[in-house]
């Protein structure tokens, strides 16, 4: 995916920093079959996500066909401050990847 797919914002307060992502990708199941040419659809889908914060890693989630199309992902973490650099990336099942790095605010 050439351009980025992955919009990020975090938040710290209280020792509890809250993240919130917004992922572009299709997400195709696979099985339909397309409108205009009657070809099966392949399976499109963001397999893994992960995050790290000071090269530690915070969260990891597996997804499935089953996850929407431009999927929103938000989750909570301790152990980083305001002015910290995070980095959130996804791998997909045709091999594709994408990240992006935020600084906690």
């Amino acid at each position: 995916m050439a351009k980025k797919s992955i919009k990020i914002r975090a938040k710290e307060k209280g020792g509890v920093v809250t993240v919130k992502s917004l992922m572009t990708h299709p997400m195709q199941i696979g099985g339909q079959k397309d409108k205009k040419t009657g070809k099966p659809i392949p399976a499109h889908f963001i397999q893994e996500v992960n995050c790290e914060a000071n090269g530690k890693n915070v969260m990891s989630a597996l997804f499935s066909g089953g996850v929407s199309k431009n999927p929103y992902l938000s989750f909570k973490f301790s152990g980083a401050k305001k002015g910290d650099m995070m980095k959130l990336s996804w791998v997909d099942n045709q091999g594709n990847t994408d990240s992006a790095e935020a600084k906690i605010g």
